[in-house]
């Protein structure tokens, strides 16, 4: 079953740029590792104060024949993928396969965190979509849980560009 999007990634050849553009943000860099299988190095950032939210995920490079070379070679930085969070990976890649969506790895891999588990499926036309299925270990949460922030609507006449 999939339990929630973990985090959305972008593609990158220059992580300290994009990671000071999200800091600019106000995210924080809240983890980091390679996923050696897929040769990348990956940078998550979230909100600070916002356990158990969605992150972004910067994924670049960790050496040559990396998994998304040929993505920043062809259509350079952006929008990579989309990681959804599920509780049985096995499971879930052929519930998704059955369903039309195309199974990328043979098996699941490690991921750039301990006890992190995934698998990568494509959602064909129209949608396109690069997806990231991920497991996590039982001792090896990603983040603390914690309550969702509750989002409130902007008092009439201010602006999300304005303090």
């Amino acid at each position: 079953m999939i339990l929630g999007i973990d985090h959305v990634g972008l593609a990158t050849a220059d992580p300290r740029a994009a990671g000071a553009q999200l800091a600019a943000l106000g995210l924080t860099r809240t983890d980091r590792g390679v996923a050696d299988g897929y040769l990348v190095a990956c940078e998550f950032w979230g909100l600070p104060g916002d356990p158990g939210g969605t992150e972004i995920e910067l994924v670049s490079p960790a050496g040559p024949g990396s998994a998304v070379d040929g993505r920043l070679a062809e259509q350079g930085p952006g929008l990579y993928h989309l990681a959804l969070t599920v509780d049985d990976l096995a499971q879930e890649t052929r519930v998704l396969r059955d369903r039309g969506l195309l199974a990328l790895d043979a098996a699941p891999c490690r991921g750039a965190r301990p006890g992190m588990t995934v698998a990568f499926m494509y959602l064909p036309e129209p949608a396109e979509l690069l997806l990231e299925l991920v497991h996590y270990a039982p001792t090896a949460a990603r983040r603390p849980p914690g309550p969702r922030r509750t989002r409130t609507r902007p008092e009439k006449g201010s602006t999300p560009w304005t303090s």
